[in-house]
């Protein structure tokens, strides 16, 4: 039998938290207060520690760099993310998560981020060098999926939107548990 060695890797977790505010849609993004990427804006997230699950990873992630809390979300794994180079410190994989929630209050920066504030999705997505790592392509990724699942629990907040546009015309209802098949 022959003992095979595994490669170093990291987890991570990456959260793309959507809120609608005066009627855009608009992303959680964090600033950067450490390398890599150091200054610039990305989602929340974070490393995954040796002796957590994913969801209480982003859960932590959540709170410490936003000081939101995941109790009030309905948060769903979105996709992992696993390209070699995606970050430069090494080869970590990320396990994405999405969210929608209409009103959320202002964001509180904390942990590792130097600030925290929602931005309309469509000025982050009109400019792909706009967030660190692949951070664009899991935003790109989650409005994708925002608007294939319907999402019943806005209709009882009374709010639709449409992601790619900001606009607030567009997002049918449904869920986001994954469960849109």
């Amino acid at each position: 039998m022959v003992t095979r060695v595994l490669p170093p890797a990291a987890i991570a977790v990456d959260l793309a938290i959507f809120t609608i505010s005066s009627g855009t849609l608009s992303a959680l993004v964090v600033q950067r207060a450490n390398p890599p990427y150091a200054g610039n804006w990305a989602l929340p997230g974070g490393l995954v520690e040796a002796d957590e699950g994913l969801d209480q990873a982003a859960a932590r992630e959540l709170e410490e760099e936003t000081g939101l809390h995941s109790a009030r979300l309905h948060i769903a794994q979105l996709h992992s993310y696993g390209r070699p180079d995606r970050d430069p410190r090494g080869r970590i994989v990320s396990v994405a998560y999405v969210a929608l929630v209409p009103d959320l209050p202002m964001p509180v920066a904390g942990g590792d981020a130097a600030a925290a504030t929602w931005t309309p999705v469509g000025e982050l997505l009109a400019d792909p060098g706009s967030l660190a790592f692949d951070h664009h392509q899991i935003l790109s990724d989650a409005v994708d999926y925002l608007q294939r699942c319907p999402v019943p629990k806005l209709t009882s907040f009374g709010a639709r939107s449409s992601p790619r546009n900001s606009s607030t015309s567009g997002l049918s209802g449904g869920d986001l548990d994954g469960d849109h098949g």
